[in-house]
């Protein structure tokens, strides 16, 4: 199965073209929210340097979400329109979850990978995932929430007790900022600098796993995933409760 997968939801934008679990070719670019400029042309360039036509392609892969709200809608909006008119599968994959999958390989069974993006106002976009012989169990859906939750969350857990928790994706700074003690290394391990970034063949690897078990959409049904309202919706509303309040 010849799959194009891609990932624009923070600063650095990846493009990845797998034969199943091959991969084919990976480009990645991180430098700075250029991706309506940039996207596509990756598109482009990889599969021409491949020598491999668009109509192969047999799944279509983005990370929907969470993520920046103009990388998530840059995203889904350049897999539907590569996916659209060939009646081909797509797979919207969480960000997190792919996120997670940088560290498969490197963190050990039973170990807790936890991905986190930043995502302002002293939050993070996360999700809890173990580690298990068979990939990634899911111990929590996506959200948002704060360091301090999300801490202790993880004490309550006791998930340092006998496992390390891998933070991993571009909200390590901002946990690191926010927890209790930053420099007490009992609770988080730091994922290499290289796997730490959104990476697009785990995107592929992740729709490739969707796909084996038939979960797949059309790119009419394909849509992103914010997690909460964009900044001028929450402002709007709260305009709107202190106008109710005065």
């Amino acid at each position: 199965m010849l799959i194009l997968a891609l990932d624009s939801t923070a600063v650095a934008a990846s493009v990845a073209v797998t034969q199943d679990e091959r991969l084919l070719a990976l480009y990645h670019l991180n430098n700075g929210n250029t991706h309506s400029e940039t996207l596509l042309p990756m598109v482009e360039s990889i599969m021409t340097r491949l020598g491999r036509d668009m109509e192969e392609v047999d799944l279509f892969a983005v990370s929907s979400g969470p993520g920046s709200f103009t990388g998530v809608r840059i995203g889904a909006a350049t897999i539907k329109g590569l996916a659209f008119g060939r009646n081909k599968p797509c797979v919207g994959v969480s960000t997190l979850e792919a996120l997670a999958g940088n560290l498969l390989g490197t963190a050990r069974n039973g170990e807790i990978v936890c991905p986190v993006m930043n995502a302002r106002r002293g939050q993070v976009y996360n999700a809890l995932f173990r580690v298990t012989p068979d990939g990634l169990e899911r111990l929590t859906e996506d959200r948002a929430i704060s360091v301090a939750d999300l801490e202790a969350e993880l004490v309550a857990m006791d998930a340092a007790a006998n496992f390390p928790v891998h933070l991993v994706g571009d909200g390590v700074a901002v946990t690191l900022a926010y927890a209790s003690d930053p420099s007490d290394p009992s609770l988080f391990r730091l994922a290499p600098p290289l796997l730490r970034e959104q990476n697009a063949y785990s995107v592929a690897m992740c729709a490739l796993r969707a796909a084996r078990a038939g979960k797949t959409v059309s790119d009419t049904e394909l849509a992103p995933v914010y997690l909460r309202p964009c900044q001028a919706e929450r402002e709007r509303m709260e305009r709107l409760q202190t106008e109710k309040q005065a």
